[in-house]
This record gives C-alpha cells, sequence and structure tokens, in this order.
C-alpha cells in the first residue's frame, strides 16, 4: 500500500521502511518539504526511492530536476537497479531548449527572464500531468536563478501556493549552498516538514551517513539521529532503538548452563530477560563459559545468535569442536547464526538493528557479543556508546532475550583494567575468571561478583577447561592476594581439581 488513511490525514509511504517507522507510518499527504543534506548525503537516492514508490501503486509522479540531468538519473538509477520508467523527468535543459536560452550566455542579463520562464514551465508540466508526488531537485539551481535572498522567498512563497492547488506531496532538495540565513529561518519555517541527511568522514574505514527529522507539523515522529547506509537497492534507515517500545511478556525463570556446579553458583543461572558480562584476561575461558550456556539453549531448541567482532567464525568454530561443543551442527539444525562484524564498517544503529532482526524474525532467545573490546573498535568515533549499549541491552532484557557480553581485561596477572567500555554497571550477572597460581601450576578461577536477579555464590572456585567441557570445582577457601589482582593458592591439593584420563573403555574419569 503507497498511502494509509485515518479519519482526518492520508499518509505517504516514502518507500523506505525505517523512515516510514520514524515518521509513525509515512509523510501527511498533499504537503511541502524540504530534503537537505550536503552533496553525497543520499537525498538523490531517497527522492528516487519516494517516486518509485508512487509509481508502483499506480500515481503519476513528476521529477523536476534543474541540478541534473536525465542521463545522470538513469545512472543513478542503473547503479540500484531500478528503472524509471514510471517517473515523467523534466530537465531544466529542456526548459533551456524551448526558451531558447543557451548554457554559455551570461546569467547577469539572462536570469532574471529565466527564472519565471522556468517556472512557468513547470507550471505548465504539472497542470498537464496532475502528479500526486513531486520532487524539486535542486533548490541551489533557484538561488542562482533568483541571485538575491528576496526573489529567492518570493518563489519559493509561489511554489507552494501553486502546489496547494493540487492533490500533490512535493519534496524540495536542497544541497545547503548559499543564503545559510534564508535556508535555516524561512525555509524550515515554510515547509510542512524537514529531513536532514548527513556524510560523516571517519578517520578510518567507510563513511558513515546519519538522518534526523527536524520537524513534522503534527505527528509525534522518532526525534534525534537515525544511522542510515546506501546499498544496491537504496536507502536503509535504522530507526533509533527505543527499549520502552519494544516490551514483551515473559517468564524470568533461571537458565541452566547445564553444569550443575556452575548453575548452583548463580542459585539455578542468570534469569531470562537478564544481561551477563563476563570478563577476565586473555586466554582466561570467558568465551568458552559464553558457549556452555549457548549449547545448552540450543540443546533446548531455543534460537541464538553470535555477533563475532574479534575471532573468525571458522577458528570459533573449530576451537568450540575441540572442547566438545558442535556449532556447526546446531547452525545446521537452524537453532544458531554466526554473523562476523565488519569493525570498519558497521554503525551503531545498523548494529542494533542486526538484534534486532534476529529477536523479531528468528524469536532468538540467547545472544552472545564477543567481545565489547571489538564493539569499541568498531565505533571509535561514535558518541555515547555506553548509552547506545545500555538501550539495546534493555531492549534485550524486555524481550526476554538471555545476553552474554565478554569482556577482556589488559594483561594477564596484577591489577588488570578493562579497556574502552566500563558496563560492569550495565550488567545485571557479572561472572569474574581469574588467573591463580597452586602446587607451581597456572589454573583458572571464577568467582560471580554480582547477581541483580537473586542470589548468588560468593566463594572462589577452581574452573577446568578441557576436551570433555569445563568443570567447577570445590570453593578454594585458602587464597593470598586476591586484592592485589595476583591471587595465589596456599591450601590443600584435595579441592584442586586434576586432569581427566580415560578407563579402558574409553569412558572419562575425573
Amino acid at each position: 500500500m503507497s498511502a494509509s488513511t485515518d479519519m482526518e490525514t492520508a499518509y505517504l509511504s516514502t518507500g523506505i521502511t525505517g523512515l516510514d517507522r520514524i515518521l509513525r507510518g509515512g509523510l501527511p499527504a498533499n504537503r511541502l518539504y524540504l530534503v537537505e543534506g550536503t552533496p553525497g548525503s543520499g537525498k538523490t537516492t531517497l527522492s528516487l526511492q519516494f517516486l518509485l514508490e508512487g509509481a508502483r501503486a499506480g500515481e503519476p509522479v513528476l521529477y523536476v530536476t534543474l541540478s541534473e540531468t536525465s542521463e545522470e538519473l538513469r545512472a543513478v538509477a542503473a547503479s540500484h537497479g531500478w528503472e524509471l520508467a514510471g517517473i515523467t523527468l523534466f530537465e531544466l535543459a529542456s526548459a533551456d531548449a524551448v526558451l531558447g536560452v543557451g548554457r554559455d550566455q551570461s546569467i547577469l542579463h539572462s536570469w532574471e527572464m529565466e527564472l519565471g520562464n522556468t517556472i512557468q514551465l513547470i507550471k505548465d508540466e504539472v497542470q498537464r500531468l496532475k502528479p500526486r508526488r513531486v520532487v524539486f531537485d535542486s533548490l541551489s539551481e533557484m538561488r542562482l536563478l533568483a541571485q538575491d535572498p528576496l526573489r529567492y522567498r518570493r518563489q519559493l512563497l509561489f511554489l507552494k501556493q501553486f502546489f496547494a492547488g493540487f492533490d500533490a506531496t512535493v519534496l524540495l532538495v536542497d544541497d545547503l549552498s548559499g543564503f545559510a540565513e534564508e535556508r535555516d529561518s524561512h525555509l524550515h519555517s515554510l515547509c510542512h516538514g524537514v529531513i536532514t541527511l548527513e556524510r560523516l568522514t571517519l578517520d578510518f574505514g567507510a563513511a558513515r551517513r546519519r538522518t534526523q527529522v527536524q520537524k513534522l507539523r503534527g505527528v509525534d515522529f522518532v526525534a534525534g539521529y537515525h544511522d542510515f547506509i546506501i546499498r544496491r537497492g537504496g536507502i536503509d534507515i535504522f530507526p533509533r532503538l527505543i527499549a520502552s517500545d519494544h516490551h514483551k511478556p515473559f517468564v524470568g525463570e533461571p537458565v541452566s548452563s547445564g553444569v550443575p556446579a556452575l548453575d548452583a553458583m548463580l542459585n539455578g543461572g542468570p534469569a531470562r530477560g537478564t544481561s551477563t558480562l563476563i570478563t577476565g584476561p586473555a586466554g582466561s575461558g570467558k568465551t568458552t563459559l559464553a558457549l556452555q550456556y549457548l549449547a545448552a539453549a540450543c540443546e533446548r531448541g531455543e534460537c541464538a545468535t553470535i555477533y563475532e567482532f574479534d575471532e573468525r567464525i571458522g577458528t570459533l568454530i573449530a576451537r568450540a569442536k575441540a572442547l566438545g561443543i558442535d556449532l556447526q551442527s546446531f547452525m545446521d539444525k537452524g537453532y544458531l547464526v554466526l554473523r562476523q562484524v565488519d569493525p570498519a564498517e558497521i554503525s551503531p544503529g545498523q548494529f542494533a538493528a542486526m538484534v534486532r532482526e534476529e529477536v523479531e524474525k528468528r524469536q532468538a532467545r540467547f545472544i552472545l557479543i564477543d567481545s565489547l573490546n571489538g564493539y569499541l573498535a568498531a565505533m571509535p568515533q561514535e558518541q555515547h556508546l555506553v548509552l547506545q549499549l545500555h538501550e539495546l541491552l534493555s531492549y534485550l532484557n524486555q524481550a526476554g532475550a538471555l545476553t552474554f557480553l565478554i569482556n577482556p581485561q589488559q594483561g594477564f596477572f596484577g591489577t588488570m583494567q578493562t579497556h574502552g567500555l566500563n558496563v560492569s554497571y550495565v550488567a545485571d550477572v557479572v561472572i569474574l575468571l581469574r588467573f591463580f597460581e597452586a602446587q607451581g601450576r597456572i589454573r583458572k578461577a571464577i568467582s560471580i561478583v554480582k547477581n541483580r536477579s537473586g542470589g548468588h555464590e560468593d566463594a572462589i572456585r577452581e574452573l577446568r577447561i578441557d576436551s570433555q567441557g569445563l568443570r567447577v570445582g570445590e570453593p578454594l577457601a585458602d587464597f593470598r592476594g586476591v586484592l592485589t589482582g595476583t591471587p595465589e593458592y596456599v591450601g590443600s591439593v584435595n579441592p584442586l581439581l586434576e586432569g581427566r584420563h580415560a578407563t579402558e573403555d574409553g569412558d572419562p574419569v575425573s
């Protein structure tokens, strides 16, 4: 459907799903709108999608181009795989031919006459076609023709009054050049709504794009910046995530890891609808611990998704298999999706949209982000990244998903610092892994730092990982140097876990 109607106002789809969501259904019909942005920000692509949506619904649509030729527009359309057969094009070059005005003629003597005649030709074309949708691209040519702000303002008022007599929705495209004071004050007040597109160049990686609706009279639109990308096929806009809009009823029961001793440390496991942060130095078993919960979820028939920032997917699958966790089998059965995230290409809004798609379309109930360092590296120049991550975790919690975050710490021993994001206060459960020394060997320890959803054990236990999976030992009461960051176990040998060996029948024995 191209338009939806309530008792008073008809809304036109823009042809961009994300933008329609931001606008709460689309653009109110029969109004004048401004689409502004610097060159390369996506204005032409957005305008073409708006007209193509109308053409698909059988509406007459008109593209008035004063800055680009029809060949250039067709080239843009071809790059997206579009045909412009359903769009009527009016270009300034054709107006010149009718007027007998050459491009090489001095603008000092011809522009005043040409502006009025060009506007008249546009009027004639609109009266002939009676379009439902019109794109006027761009206002910079109008400024050049007008030569002064007052005359430019009069022509804009004339256009608004002229189109008010037609059943047409008009997009005015502006590349933000010239007459800044007129653009900011008069032009914004003249239009029913204003959509701004921005293109940001980072120090490294692809350019980032974002949009905001600066005004839309009578509509409670989603304010703020929204990330978007331009791909073959058009623009994808990712509306800013607002967790409170997505609450779903669910039961917050404890989620088992399949390892009784581990579950006991959390009174049955982390509750559904919470986030768990696993932190510790490299090599301490953070990912393996999270995979244990993931494997248990898949074995129960739940859908899970891993977002891998740091490690290659092939390496992760091979490493998990060596520990007795067959990720490939879960993927083949449709329970698991592994997504490799390119750190140089993704924005926070796009990543949040990826997660939403898994939760809402695949009904994923287990999300693993590995790791937060990779998440931070993917978005080094983003502002308020912790707030965006907090909103994402809140959304997952309200959707009833169990979220695991891997947070590596710098250094192996001694005082360890978290690099980049400190999100321990955001997580509902924090699991701390550490190395410790005992009997001349380096071993691993696990402890629960906090559990908002219930009680938890405060003991330090040994964690042992081998080809049979992971084991949790008895509480280790006799530690020395825990607060210094270099814990050393000085108690008896009995509580410590030893390696497994196989019997003659091949069964493992502790």
